[in-house]
């Protein structure tokens, strides 16, 4: 493109760009924030939490977050924690995983239930992966109540919720259900991590670890299935897959 030889030019051009800029950012915003907050911040952090695990350097954080749940240890609590421990995994995610995924493929959904089961079962099997490839001990500040005998980082209770908290919220993104499910998810997540700290079966670090390898994750198998095809939905927003 020629040079502007006017000051008139010169405007005109960069009313143009900015126009151009406006209109990218409104078809495909969506997708941006998600790349970056869904997917390039969670690899970041979790490389920075795998990176100190490799080296086999201890977080700072770690122990005291530890030591202060054991001290606020009491009975209702314990079974409050043990029950959403089991929430977290057998008695709820592993259930609700497997009905999501058979619903939506009776319901026909295909595309939705391609993009459910991929991140559902690919990120059971990364988390198994992760734990063989990094091989960390579990804490042993005192003997747990629900003890575990796996590895330790990343954990798979945490990886696994938010995991499914990501696909609902997806799926439900384009409904009048988006809000109450983001919030309820949330807490629950929330939850489920606070409840394997409380137990003494993972590190904090742990749970940063799941929650991010998680995000990632499932933020990709999103953007592949969803955008593979080259659709764009209204507004720049994610329609329902189909």
């Amino acid at each position: 493109m020629a040079a502007p030889r006017t000051p008139t030019e010169a405007l005109a051009n960069l009313l143009s760009d900015a126009r151009f800029g406006a209109g990218f950012l409104q078809r495909h915003g969506w997708r941006l924030v998600l790349v970056f907050v869904g997917l390039l911040l969670p690899l970041w952090g979790f490389a920075e939490l795998a990176d100190e695990v490799l080296e086999g350097e201890p977080f700072a954080f770690d122990e005291p977050i530890l030591l202060f749940a054991r001290e606020a240890a009491a009975g209702g609590l314990d079974q409050l924690f043990l029950l959403a421990s089991k929430l977290g995994y057998e008695w709820g995610v592993v259930p609700v995983d497997i009905l999501l995924v058979l619903g939506l493929a009776l319901a026909r959904r295909h595309r939705e239930g391609l993009f459910a089961g991929v991140a559902l079962l690919g990120s059971a099997l990364l988390n198994m992966a992760a734990k063989l490839a990094f091989a960390r001990e579990r804490p042993t500040l005192w003997e747990a109540i629900a003890p575990e005998h796996t590895f330790s980082f990343p954990s798979g209770h945490a990886m696994g919720s938010m995991t499914l908290a990501m696909v609902l919220v997806l799926l439900c993104w384009h409904t009048r259900w988006r809000w109450p499910v983001l919030v309820a998810m949330l807490g629950f997540v929330l939850l489920v991590g606070l409840s394997r700290v409380y137990l003494g079966v993972h590190y904090p670090s742990d749970i940063l670890a799941g929650w991010t390898a998680a995000l990632a994750w499932t933020a990709a198998t999103w953007l592949l299935v969803k955008y593979g095809a080259g659709r764009v939905g209204r507004k720049g927003l994610p329609p329902p897959l189909e």
